[in-house]
């Protein structure tokens, strides 16, 4: 399977079930890897032929900064929904990180697995 994949998207949400998370945008980290063919554009050298990931980068940035969710996993699966929009994708796992946000630890990730119906 050919992929595009996007690691450690640094974006801000407003997200949090909690009325101090909630008070401000909140740092986050995206990976996102993106089933496609990409036979075509591997022989072309087209942007045209594939998607273009600093498009999809901002993309991604747009909606977790215009967000307001409780869940990480609301948040991943909003991200999700808009990216199976593109043309030709048909797989994505995408996980969503909040780093230090349990004091014993220095991370919590959600990851979603989705394939086109």
């Amino acid at each position: 399977m050919d992929k595009i994949i996007i690691q450690g998207l640094q974006v801000k949400s407003l997200i949090g079930v909690y009325e101090w998370e909630r008070k401000t945008k909140q740092s986050l980290l995206i990976d996102v890897e993106i089933g496609m063919d990409l036979s075509k554009a591997a022989l072309s050298d087209k942007v045209a032929d594939t998607l273009d990931y600093a498009a999809l980068a901002l993309a991604i940035e747009e909606l977790a900064n215009n967000s307001s969710f409780e869940l990480l996993e609301s948040l991943a699966g909003h991200i999700i929904n808009h990216l199976f929009t593109y043309n030709g994708v048909y797989k994505i796992r995408l996980s969503v990180t909040k780093p230090k946000i349990l004091a014993n630890a220095t991370a919590v990730t959600v990851e979603l697995n989705r394939t086109a119906h």
